[in-house]
């Protein structure tokens, strides 16, 4: 069975894209108007979509069918695993005491939640980007803010708005390395050009993120550790991936901010250490969802205490004992994410990784299981494509490499060396197990739903309309990738989905492919905070299911503002700034 997409079923762009948004429209309008939990949302967002494909789009039901399960096992996988095994080690932690010392020693750094925010979210969160990325830092860096005090609610709108930034070059590079293969045209260009405009916004995106929590005031109390974070941050962004390469831009950059900012921490305090009003409580659990206030402020009121006030001391051993899970973990996912690590892996495990034709040749393309019905069924046509190409569906059942299943190790490693017995971790495992099912289901039928939009091209519809928008299109085309974000909840998604129409458009328009290719990358992060897949592992890794409509409506217009910013920024440098644009770049070898 073959099947060509249809973007114009009823012969009326603005029709066609108005019906081709419905499930994002269902989604989001009952995770944020109806307050329902995210898993009905999802399954209800995922049954539209199904609807829409076959009945609007004239999709065949066992493509429709194939295509959700297909997202369905990818979520459960490559997303929902990472979650899981990131909050069981947070619970390892807890369950040995070790993260009481873990905050008495952030605590030892600095007090001020402010600082803790650049420290945790900004900087540990971006290294983790790089070295796992699809959810990872998100997960891991809120369930560490949660164990230093932050309130479920402040510990996952912040994750989400801090993770843009680093997104572009989130594990070794994937998203770099899928726009370079989609759109044919030099990965070094597209890095470096991705290089420079994503450091504008590391700059930015720490200060953001502080103001985002406290007052103008007390946001320039603390300017000068904010300016050293971003700036170290963007620098050496700029730098590595404009001379390196694209594979450890965030690692280096995100171990370059940390240890700047401790180090300046040594020698510089802000005047008054600044913390939440509920720090001076034993009692730090959220408060009912109606309760939270989704403008800047509200929740957020601060209560100051002398710099007197200090942690109980620990040796260093206790503190490096404590620290250990995490740093076991970071040299798990980072040795999972090297290629040449998770290619030996796979031969060694995953099945069918390698088919040999019966030509003999080995078959080219992605590894893996070809899925049934839909591989190669469903064909991309024009104008998303130069000519009508197959849509591979080959799900690489790589559980050995996968990024959750180096966190669960990591997790396993880690509660042995502290003492926990396998009974007693198969014990705090299965309590996470099921405080997580929810939010299992959630993240599979999101995936789901965003594996129908692809295979039905419900997303190039909606991309097509973002490409009539003539002289303007270097700002509305960074919001494509934007919107490609948001639907899929992957930068790398988002690339694969939309680079080629980027590179067809812009020069249809006499715009520089090579720039509107980025933009597609760098727009795409201010999206990452508000896609529902990564809204359902914030509130998944808090503790919080239910919240996600809060959430949601607090973290859009951070989204949209960000998004706008890296537009005018693409702008400049179509129409002002034309000759930064790289061209044949050569790397440092």
């Amino acid at each position: 069975m073959h099947w060509e997409q249809v973007y114009d079923p009823f012969s009326h762009w603005w029709l066609s894209t108005l019906v081709a948004a419905l499930p994002v429209v269902v989604l989001f309008g009952l995770l944020a108007g109806l307050k329902l939990k995210p898993h009905w949302c999802a399954i209800s967002g995922a049954l539209t979509a199904i609807f829409v494909s076959v009945l609007a789009f004239r999709m065949p039901v066992i493509l429709a069918s194939a295509s959700f399960g297909y997202g369905v096992a990818f979520g459960l996988l490559k997303i929902a695993w990472i979650v899981l095994a990131a909050v069981f080690l947070y619970d390892i932690s807890v369950e040995t005491g070790q993260f009481e010392i873990i905050k008495e020693s952030v605590a030892g750094i600095t007090a001020d939640r402010r600082l803790q925010v650049l420290l945790v979210a900004f900087c540990f969160g971006a290294f983790i980007e790089g070295a796992a990325g699809f959810g990872a830092p998100v997960a891991i860096a809120g369930a560490l803010m949660i164990g230093l005090g932050f309130r479920p609610f402040h510990a996952a709108a912040l994750n989400l708005i801090a993770n843009t930034a680093p997104v572009a070059w989130g594990a070794i590079g994937t998203p770099v390395h899928s726009l370079a293969a989609v759109c044919g045209l030099p990965e070094s260009d597209l890095n470096a050009m991705i290089g420079r405009i994503l450091p504008f916004t590391a700059v930015l995106v720490p200060f953001w993120l502080v103001r985002s929590m406290v007052s103008w005031r007390e946001t320039f109390a603390v300017l000068p550790a904010i300016l050293l974070v971003g700036v170290s941050f963007a620098v050496t962004q700029f730098f590595w991936s404009n001379r390196i390469d694209s594979n450890l831009v965030d690692i280096v950059s995100g171990a370059v901010a940390i240890t700047a900012t401790v180090l300046f921490l040594r020698f510089w305090k802000p005047k008054q250490v600044w913390r939440f009003d509920y720090d001076d409580s034993e009692k730090t659990l959220p408060p009912p969802a109606d309760e939270l206030h989704d403008d800047i402020g509200g929740e957020w009121a601060p209560a100051n205490f002398d710099d007197h006030v200090t942690p109980r001391a620990y040796s260093t051993g206790e503190i490096a004992k404590a620290w250990m899970p995490f740093a076991i973990l970071s040299l798990f996912v980072l040795l999972w994410g090297l290629p040449s690590v998770k290619l030996a892996m796979n031969k060694a495990t995953t099945p069918a990784f390698e088919i040999v034709l019966p030509n003999g040749k080995v078959r080219l393309g992605p590894p893996g299981w070809d899925v049934p019905y839909l591989h190669n069924a469903v064909y991309r046509a024009r104008p998303v494509v130069p000519k009508p190409t197959a849509e591979a569906a080959r799900f690489d059942f790589n559980w050995l490499s996968a990024t959750g299943t180096g966190c669960f190790l990591a997790a396993v490693t880690s509660g042995l060396l502290l003492g926990l017995t396998p009974q007693r971790l198969a014990q705090v495992f299965l309590r996470t197990a099921v405080r997580m099912r929810l939010a299992m289901v959630a993240i599979s039928f999101m995936l789901g739903l965003g594996f129908v939009t692809r295979y039905a091209g419900l997303d190039a519809v909606l991309g097509l309309a973002f490409t009539r928008t003539g002289w303007a299109y270097p700002f509305f085309g960074t919001f494509l990738g934007w919107l490609g974000v948001a639907l899929t909840g992957s930068d790398t998604s988002s690339n694969a989905l939309f680079g080629s129409l980027q590179r067809i458009t812009s020069q249809q328009l006499g715009i520089d492919p090579v720039l509107m290719c980025a933009a597609n990358s760098a727009g795409g992060v201010m999206g990452k905070m508000v896609d529902a897949q990564s809204i359902t592992i914030a509130t998944a890794a808090t503790e919080q299911v239910g919240n996600e409509g809060t959430i949601f409506r607090f973290v859009f217009w951070h989204s949209v503002a960000l998004g706008a910013i890296v537009g005018i920024i693409v702008m400049l440098y179509a129409y002002v700034f034309h000759s930064a644009i790289p061209h044949g770049l050569t790397l440092i070898k």
